[in-house]
């Protein structure tokens, strides 16, 4: 009976030991993703030239991607680019680094992810802010057009002098989608200042998304021209069209900035004070969504998403009924009912402007 009782204490604590052993192994393969058991993501993302803190778009992008991290149990990792001459570099970059996703954000980058894609045909990429036609890319876009419709009413029921001005990055059409939206905005409610910005008289682009002295140069010169509302759509050169209109209202002027893709009266609070609204632009959504997708094994290479106001994908900054009265935000309100009930139809190209016709109210 001894004999019996001690072999079974025995196998009693083999089996403890083999529990124990099994549970440290399992403990070593580290976070789980809700996705494939035991595997963990290792996702990229290269920036355009406005670098990961223009505090615009490569920042709301790169947040996105944080936020999926700490959620998901993901390897990250980001580079910056200093010039379009990078991009394809920093893309394989990633890829001979393990990468399991890489991102490229942004319409310039385009090309270079797409010659990237056809050479590692087993990676999967996403292109943000434009489209390439490829099994392995999702392409995520934005309806930039109907969210600076917003912002253009917004503008054209503050304006004083019915001169408004904008500060485009690069004259391309992606660019001109944020420039013909804010118009017909403004033409919806008034007609005065909208005329101006159809015609191009109140319209600058700078040729870069990361010159700031450049932004404040044209900014100034809107200014001097009278202008005393001014949206950019420009990344970092924003920056410096917000200094002018600091500037501007500092010296006793009237002055108000509208910002772009994240809220950036938060983002730069050092201007908050003239910063009367943003367009925000959901990057951080397309980033996130994409590396949620890749954990849960949804990930689809060949799609296409494109959000808009129906979709939460753009919009106005929260803190703009800080600023502004809230019959224009009740105004606002209305207009976007409109569009994402498509009864209007906002232009998206300088084609489209040209024969738009201001809604009835």
């Amino acid at each position: 009976m001894k004999l019996k009782k001690i072999f079974s204490i025995l196998i009693s604590i083999l089996l403890l030991i083999s529990l124990v052993s099994c549970k440290t192994e399992e403990n070593k393969e580290g976070p789980k993703n809700e996705g494939e058991k035991g595997k963990e993501y290792y996702v990229g993302l290269v920036t355009d030239e406005g670098g990961i803190n223009d505090k615009s778009f490569n920042q709301s992008a790169n947040e996105g991607a944080l936020r999926a991290k700490d959620e998901f149990g993901i390897q990250y990792k980001a580079i910056e680019s200093s010039s379009k001459e990078d991009y394809e570099e920093n893309l394989e970059t990633l890829v001979d680094d393990g990468a399991d996703l890489v991102f490229g954000v942004g319409f310039q980058m385009a090309e270079s992810l797409k010659n990237v894609a056809q050479k590692y045909p087993d990676n999967k990429f996403v292109i943000i802010d434009s489209s390439v036609d490829l099994p392995n890319v999702q392409s995520v876009s934005f309806k930039e057009h109907e969210g600076s419709f917003l912002v253009g009413v917004i503008a054209g029921k503050m304006t004083k002098t019915n001169k408004i001005g904008f500060i485009g990055g690069k004259d391309f059409e992606l660019i001109n989608r944020f420039e013909v939206g804010f118009a017909a905005g403004v033409m919806s409610v008034n007609p005065e200042a909208g005329k101006l910005l159809m015609d191009r008289k109140t319209v600058k682009y700078a040729d870069s998304f990361s010159d700031v002295n450049k932004g404040y140069e044209l900014g100034k010169a809107l200014i001097d021209e009278g202008c005393d509302v001014l949206y950019h759509a420009a990344g970092g050169v924003g920056i410096g069209m917000f200094t002018i209109v600091d500037e501007t209202v500092k010296a006793g002027k009237e002055a108000y900035a509208i910002g772009v893709d994240m809220d950036q009266s938060e983002t730069l609070p050092k201007y908050k004070d003239i910063i009367i609204s943003s367009m925000i632009k959901r990057v951080d959504t397309g980033t996130y969504t994409a590396i949620k997708d890749l954990a849960n094994e949804k990930f689809e290479g060949g799609k296409v998403v494109e959000l808009g106001l129906a979709e939460d994908g753009v919009g106005v900054a929260d803190t703009t009924k800080d600023k502004v009265d809230s019959e224009i935000m009740a105004l606002v309100e209305k207009y976007r009912g409109m569009i994402v009930d498509g009864n209007i139809k906002v232009p998206s190209t300088l084609d489209e402007l040209k024969t738009f016709e201001a809604p009835e109210m």
